[in-house]
């Protein structure tokens, strides 16, 4: 998985990937906004880990496209 230790590890198939370029969810959620803005993106499937809830919260608020957590209910 992606998240460790309240952060996000976008490099995580590499067994060596460097913790200082994790990034926040802020900062995570300021990628997905970028790339909403730049391709014509419909949708977003499991943006965040399924316990962080103020990620999922605060990208939902400042977006207009559908987020989709299939973790959420699972």
């Amino acid at each position: 998985e992606f998240f460790k230790k309240d952060s996000y590890d976008l490099d995580f198939k590499n067994p060596n990937s460097n913790p200082a370029d994790y990034l926040s969810s802020e900062k995570l959620a300021e990628v997905y906004l970028d790339f909403i803005k730049d391709f014509p993106m419909v949708s977003i499937e499991d943006p965040f880990d399924q316990d962080d809830w103020s990620a999922w919260a605060n990208l939902t608020s400042r977006t207009p496209i559908q987020i989709v957590g299939d973790d959420l209910t699972v």
